[in-house]
């Protein structure tokens, strides 16, 4: 019986072989993807992130509204900020009172950020920073701000999308 190994490699063969490992390397080596993943070298997030809140504070619907607390004020740090990550948005407190939400997705390639810090959204993919007062870049590569996100406060909550 003839198997495979036994028959000479053709080269059409041998290039469609190539291409599919070449494809499957570059998407291996894909610095910024969508998917959401974190390089091994990226700094540790500094801020607080949702996936750490309860449950039931991270994903239900405000009463007598249409839509979704995302926690409780008292989550977000004065002079930081915290990622709700299942929500892709990161909501900030520049000043006591004050909250600021953007879309957490950089405008550089679609990494999420990772970080708060500094009076900084941090991206861990290529670096890019932003402000947390205003979203806009403050360090590329990203070439345009973070997308403001609505997100009000109803009695202590935090509701995206009213």
């Amino acid at each position: 019986m003839t198997t495979l190994n036994d028959l000479p490699a053709s080269r059409r063969g041998v290039l469609s072989a190539a291409a599919v490992v070449g494809t499957g390397a570059g998407l291996a080596l894909a610095g910024c993807s969508s998917s959401g993943s974190s390089d091994a070298s990226a700094p540790a997030s500094t801020s607080s992130d949702a996936s750490s809140a309860p449950a039931s504070a991270a994903a239900t619907t405000a009463a007598g509204s249409s839509g979704t607390v995302l926690g409780a004020t008292s989550q977000v740090p004065v002079g930081g900020g915290m990622i709700f990550s299942s929500e892709k948005v990161v909501v900030t407190q520049p000043t006591a009172g004050t909250f600021k939400a953007f879309s957490s997705t950089c405008t550089h390639q679609g990494c999420q950020v990772n970080a708060v810090a500094d009076g900084q959204i941090k991206c861990p993919c290529h670096g890019s920073r932003f402000s947390a007062t205003d979203g806009s870049v403050v360090g590329g590569p990203a070439p345009r701000p973070l997308p403001a996100a609505n997100v009000s406060v109803q009695g202590t909550n935090l509701v995206l999308g009213t």
